[in-house]
């Protein structure tokens, strides 16, 4: 029963250490950007590893509008995504969280 305890004490310093590098890895995924376009380069944006949208543009030729008004609608569409992946994620983690009965798992939130 003696080695038992060492046992659990080496699992303990591994379940750290998981937790120690999901975090590092996490941290580092939010200053990581990827970018895609679709329309043969019309629409833009850019994603960073959290999946936050940061960026959205569109082509003058797509919008047929003045810089002004483009750069609003950009906004517009930057802010419509965010709010909808936000509100995937809040979704996600209470349906997640009923199944876990309110544990915090590393990838699950």
């Amino acid at each position: 029963m003696a080695g038992s305890s060492g046992e659990m004490g080496n699992l303990l310093k591994q379940a750290q250490q998981m937790q120690r590098e999901f975090d590092r890895v996490q941290a580092e995924l939010l200053e990581e950007t990827v970018s895609a376009t679709s329309g043969g380069g019309a629409v833009s944006v850019e994603v960073n590893g959290d999946g936050q949208v940061l960026s959205v543009e569109l082509s003058p030729e797509l919008t047929g509008l003045g810089a002004e008004a483009a750069e609003a609608l950009e906004t517009l569409i930057q802010t419509a995504v965010s709010e909808g992946i936000a509100r995937s994620k809040e979704l996600r983690a209470e349906r997640l969280g009923r199944i876990t009965g309110g544990l915090d798992l590393p990838g699950l939130s």
